[in-house]
């Protein structure tokens, strides 16, 4: 789930070290995901934050395999034809090709929330932060759902777990002081 703030349509092209090894390819992904993360939870200025939003984005949604991309990629088109049936399909075939994508569990969990399936795309949310603790449009993802069910105490946790990762995210720093001013007002 992502927050209306990290627009994937524009994200930049990211440019990924490839090595013969496989080990030493992911060890190289993960630092940079490492990097990205550690410059995004420094990075003050919202513009800069979400340019390093982006491409955190991006990385999280590259499977690392052509033909998972292609069906995630499927699975987009069908969904923006509200063609749920066969999104879900294709999200399926991926997370069943690879069952450790971040990207294909994230999306199917966004595609289950505007179906107004919650239960399942909870579900797959928590699958995702099993996956990456640090997956920010999950938490998003999550906080929303739990705000829209009335659960305003745990949608807080969500989002200040969120916001330890991407401070500089201006609406959720409005979310939580409007979700914090409630809880505060609904204790007195």
């Amino acid at each position: 789930m992502i927050l209306p703030t990290v627009a994937l349509a524009a994200e930049p092209a990211v440019e990924v070290r490839q090595s013969t090894d496989p080990i030493h390819a992911a060890v190289a992904t993960d630092n940079s995901i490492d990097k990205l993360l550690s410059d995004l939870k420094r990075e003050r200025k919202p513009e800069g934050a979400n340019t390093i939003a982006n491409r955190v984005m991006a990385r999280w949604s590259d499977s690392g395999s052509a033909t998972v991309n292609l069906l995630l990629k499927w699975a987009e088109d069908a969904a923006k034809e509200k063609k749920n049936a066969a999104a879900l399909d294709f999200l399926d075939q991926a997370i069943v090709l690879a069952p450790d994508s971040v990207a294909a569990w994230n999306r199917r969990a966004t595609l289950h929330y505007t179906m107004g399936q919650y239960r399942k795309s909870m579900a797959d949310i928590n699958h995702v932060l099993k996956l990456e603790p640090r997956h920010f449009g999950a938490l998003a993802g999550m906080a929303a759902i739990l705000s829209e069910s009335g659960r305003d105490a745990m949608a807080l946790a969500a989002w200040e777990r969120y916001l330890d990762i991407y401070p500089a995210d201006r609406q959720a720093q409005d979310v939580v002081s409007k979700l914090s001013e409630k809880l505060a007002g609904s204790r007195t």
